[in-house]
């Protein structure tokens, strides 16, 4: 079956190592859209971190789709919400409680891309993830914040020493109940026990009937590996880790080397 839709994350796939989108990328990418081939960004990034990225491979329009916040949130480029599996409320206080005890910088983030902490001394991983996505940060104290507040995801911060120390916990008190997912070296995300990457492109395709057979996923991490398993073909990049490596059908080259535009000339050109 041919190929209808490309599913990309974007860190460590669609921009190199210095944050870019490679010429070979921007290329590959419009020839598959001027094909009428659906790229849809697929990331842990919220809508306002991906919104430039969309706008420079020339995905837009309410035909086109973008999955944000490992699959909490699917909208499409005109930035209307298809579907979304949010945190419960509920579990803020908790999330925080345990942030504080065990003094790990933790924050949300809500539907509309800003990112809320409690913490005054603000970790400097908060700001490289606000800057990265172009997210507004606010500084609350617990009981100011609504009882319906619209959580898409919680995420403790910090470096690889303090989250490897505290993350077996993390996923013993909130396993049960939210998808704990370590999405790199400085954050652990808790999102709605429904939610990854996978399920959001999975109930993408199924609104736009399209067979999971005629989807390719790029990736390069554990938190790709669900798309890996529901697309037709799943693409890890040269760079990507051991894990996602284990679960794809190709290896491309690194995403400094071409290793998008390989896949797509491999696959679908």
């Amino acid at each position: 079956m041919s190929i209808k839709l490309i599913a990309l994350d974007t860190d460590g796939t669609l921009l190199n190592s210095h944050g870019k989108i490679l010429t070979s990328t921007k290329e590959a990418v419009k020839k598959a859209l001027d094909r009428g081939i659906k790229v849809v960004l697929c990331s842990g990034r919220p809508i306002a971190g991906l919104q430039h990225y969309m706008d420079e491979l020339g995905i837009e329009g309410s035909a086109e789709y973008v999955v944000t916040l490992n699959g909490a949130i699917t909208r499409d480029a005109d930035d209307d919400i298809i579907t979304k599996d949010l945190v419960p409320s509920s579990f803020y206080r908790k999330m925080t409680a345990f942030a504080l005890e065990h003094q790990i910088p933790f924050n949300i983030v809500d539907v509309d891309s800003r990112i809320i902490t409690s913490d005054h001394d603000i970790n400097p991983m908060v700001y490289v993830q606000a800057y990265e996505n172009k997210a507004t940060l606010y500084v609350r104290a617990p009981e100011e914040m609504p009882d319906d507040l619209e959580i898409a995801k919680g995420c403790f911060v910090g470096d690889s020493d303090l989250l490897n120390q505290w993350e077996k916990e993390i996923r013993k008190v909130f396993g049960k109940d939210l998808y704990v997912v370590r999405a790199d070296e400085h954050f652990i995300e808790l999102l709605n026990p429904r939610v990854s990457k996978g399920n959001g492109l999975k109930e993408l395709c199924q609104n736009l009937n399209i067979s999971s057979k005629g989807v390719m996923a790029v990736g390069d991490e554990r938190n790709d590996i669900s798309m890996f398993s529901f697309a037709g073909i799943a693409v890890c990049m040269g760079n990507g880790s051991d894990e996602a490596k284990k679960h794809a059908d190709f290896i491309t080259s690194s995403n400094d080397e071409d290793g998008i535009s390989k896949a797509f000339n491999k696959f679908i050109f």
